[in-house]
C-alpha cells in the first residue's frame, strides 16, 4: 500500500514509519517534511500537500496540538489554537482527502485518553479528543463504501512521561502504540475508537 503519515517526524510517526515502512510505501508529512510540508491549522496547506501527494491507499495523522493547561490560565487564544489545530486539523485532513484515497482505502486520526479521563490541565485537550471521536463515528457513516475512519486513543505515552520527569512503567512506548495504527490500517473496521492499553 501508499500510505501517508502526517505527523511523520514526531515520536509517534517515527514509530509508525518504522512499524509500516518495511511492507508499505510509505510518505512522511510534517511542519519539516520529510517528504512533504503541511500546517495540520491550514486547510489550504493540507489542500496543497494531497494536491502533490496524488493518491495513497490510507492516510494515518499522528500530528496534532492542543494547550495543556489549569483551567483558569487558558486564554481564548489557547482554547481557538487547540480547536484549530488537532480537531479542525484531522477533521480537514479527512474532507480533503476526498478524490486523494483510493476507494475503501483507510483513514486514521488520534485522539487520547484525556477524553475520557480527564486530569487537571486536560479542559481543552478532553474537548479537542472527544470532539475528533465524534467526527469518526459520524463520518463513517457518510463515507460508507468510499474508506474507512477510525481513531486511535492512546494513553500516556511512556517516552513522554519520561521526558516529563515521570515514571516511564506508567505508560505505553510508543513502539507499542504503533500497533493500534496498524490496526485501523489492516482490519476491515469504521467508526471505531480504538484504544490503546498496556501490554
Amino acid at each position: 500500500m501508499r500510505i501517508l503519515i502526517v505527523g511523520a517526524t514526531g515520536l509517534l510517526g517515527k514509530e509508525i514509519v518504522c512499524l509500516l515502512s518495511s511492507e508499505h510505501e510509505v510518505i512522511g508529512a510534517s511542519r519539516h517534511g520529510p517528504d512533504l510540508s503541511l500546517d495540520l491549522a491550514d486547510k489550504a496547506s493540507i489542500a496543497s500537500m494531497y494536491q502533490q501527494l496524488g493518491t495513497v491507499d490510507a492516510v494515518i495523522c499522528a500530528a496534532g496540538a492542543a494547550k495543556f493547561a489549569p483551567l483558569e490560565s487558558l486564554t481564548d487564544e489557547d482554547f481557538a489554537f487547540s480547536l484549530a489545530n488537532k480537531l479542525m486539523g484531522q477533521v480537514n485532513l479527512v474532507r480533503c482527502s476526498v478524490g486523494h484515497v483510493t476507494p475503501g482505502g483507510s483513514l486514521t486520526l488520534t485522539s487520547g485518553i484525556l477524553s475520557l479521563h480527564p486530569v487537571t490541565g486536560s479542559a481543552v485537550v478532553g474537548i479537542v479528543n472527544a470532539g475528533v471521536e465524534a467526527f469518526v463515528r459520524s463520518a463513517a457513516l457518510e463515507l460508507h463504501g468510499k474508506a474507512r475512519v477510525n481513531v486511535v486513543s492512546p494513553g500516556w505515552v511512556s517516552e513522554t512521561l519520561a521526558a516529563m520527569g515521570q515514571a516511564y512503567s506508567a505508560g505505553t512506548p510508543a513502539a507499542v502504540v504503533a500497533q493500534a495504527y496498524k490496526r485501523s490500517l489492516v482490519e476491515a473496521i469504521t467508526g471505531q475508537v480504538i484504544p490503546v492499553k498496556k501490554p
